[in-house]
């Protein structure tokens, strides 16, 4: 039987109930008080974030574009003291040419605002970042010169442990033609060191090389991208040893039993250590190579296991590939300008990025965009230094351009360079044909030694 409650008890009760809603109020209070205060308090901290994050890139932007260089003594500030041999190219004096220059059409050599020779190299500045790549003292020597025939034309290998860089001349010109094939030289950069030129030495023919156009490292080899002559010799990679008698090994002739068009370029990705190449058609066009099978396309070739696949198509003429040195960006020069033995300035002399497929396997090349395109000739063969500038050889030298596409300055000879080689740090190979050059400066190439075998940097 329940018991009945007083008065006194009943209003007892009721005034604990009441207290304890009391205390609850007050702790809602207390909660709501600190969930505003900590809004307020993110808030104030993800807006002084984005304030500074403005800032930084304002300033990272003005410093590397010169937006605060519009007044004549910014300009002066950074431009004092620039050695002899480099000339500042005035962005805003390009917009509207002089009423008694001449117009440039597409085969001629641009030269911005001055009369200097040609045939006098140079360091044209387009961006004050460039002065960060030349360092204090850049130079351009002359090391080596032959104008009977074009024997500085591509496959710049520079090999760490001689200190030699190799080449071949150009396929399809003489002495080289449908019934020989183009002739593999070295020169010793030693011997440029301590003499100021280099012997240039030929190599007895290799049989399994037949107009060779391309090469980099491979471990301890060198890889040598070969177009192929006639039906008879198919364009094949081939592994060379890098000391006499210089054996050789071919890796790859086909795709499925057919033979490629006429393979061009190549390199190595530096995380899976796959080949990638090329495969234009320019043995059609010289022609050297019967008529193409195949699309114009870049292959993926895994030396290990044998697999080959194709990851990007859709190019005029796919020419030099090359890759950031993290490995997540793909380059490729489109050099369709170059076409029928002749040269049309409304196809492609453009250099295209991709993002690297992460899948070590498969590495296809997605989200093609436009990185740069080159005003003058072709892009053909392509490097990287350590910091992901990017230098592409051209018709007038050597254009380099930071790892957002921006032209920051040109390395000018005054005529064409098909292919390039970093030789470590501060030293730059540009083959121009019948010359070969030697780029000295602050600039480091990024290393190709991917197995850690050589000594190189």
């Amino acid at each position: 039987m329940a018991r009945a409650q007083t008065p006194v008890a009943a209003r007892t009760r009721q005034g604990i109930k009441l207290s304890n809603g009391n205390n609850k109020s007050r702790v809602d209070l207390k909660a709501i008080v600190w969930r505003t205060l900590s809004i307020v308090i993110l808030a104030s901290l993800v807006n002084y974030v984005t304030s500074w994050r403005y800032k930084q890139k304002k300033a990272a932007y003005e410093a590397h574009a010169g937006t605060h260089a519009n007044t004549a003594d910014a300009v002066h500030d950074w431009t004092r003291g620039l050695p002899k041999n480099c000339v500042l190219v005035d962005w805003k004096s390009l917009g509207v040419r002089n009423a008694q220059d001449p117009w440039k059409n597409a085969t001629e050599i641009f030269t911005p605002g001055h009369t200097f020779s040609h045939a006098e190299p140079v360091f044209q500045i387009f961006d004050r970042g460039f002065l960060d790549i030349l360092g204090d003292a850049p130079s351009i020597q002359l090391i080596a010169e032959n104008n009977a025939y074009m024997f500085a034309h591509e496959a710049p290998i520079w090999y760490p442990p001689t200190d030699e860089v190799f080449m071949c001349s150009n396929a399809g010109h003489p002495p080289s033609s449908l019934e020989r094939t183009n002739v593999l030289s070295k020169l010793s950069l030693q011997e440029a060191a301590a003499k100021g030129t280099a012997t240039v030495t030929e190599i007895q023919p290799i049989p399994t090389l037949e107009m060779t156009n391309g090469g980099t490292l491979f471990m301890d080899k060198l890889l040598f991208v070969n177009s192929g002559r006639g039906s008879t010799f198919p364009p094949t990679l081939a592994l060379v040893e890098p000391l006499p008698p210089y054996n050789s090994t071919v890796i790859l002739d086909n795709y499925f039993g057919m033979q490629f068009n006429s393979l061009n370029d190549a390199k190595v990705h530096p995380v899976s250590k796959a080949i990638f190449f090329t495969d234009p058609t320019y043995g059609d066009v010289g022609n050297f190579r019967p008529p193409p099978q195949l699309p114009r396309q870049v292959y993926r070739f895994d030396a290990e296991t044998g697999e080959i696949r194709v990851v990007a198509d859709g190019f005029s003429m796919p020419n030099g590939p090359a890759f950031s040195p993290d490995g997540r960006t793909a380059y490729l020069a489109d050099s369709g300008s170059a076409w029928k033995g002749g040269y049309d300035s409304t196809r492609p002399q453009t250099i295209y990025a991709f993002d690297v497929d992460s899948d070590l396997r498969a590495q296809t090349w997605l989200n093609r965009r436009v990185f740069a395109y080159v005003d003058t000739g072709i892009p053909d063969g392509l490097v990287l230094d350590t910091k992901g500038n990017l230098y592409a050889a051209t018709g007038d030298g050597v254009h380099v351009f930071s790892p957002r596409g921006i032209l920051l300055g040109k390395i000018f000879i005054g005529s064409t360079s098909a292919n390039i080689a970093f030789a470590g740090k501060g030293r730059l190979v540009v083959l121009a044909e019948t010359k070969v050059f030697l780029v000295k400066f602050a600039a480091e190439g990024m290393s190709l030694d991917f197995w850690g075998m050589s000594r190189a940097s």
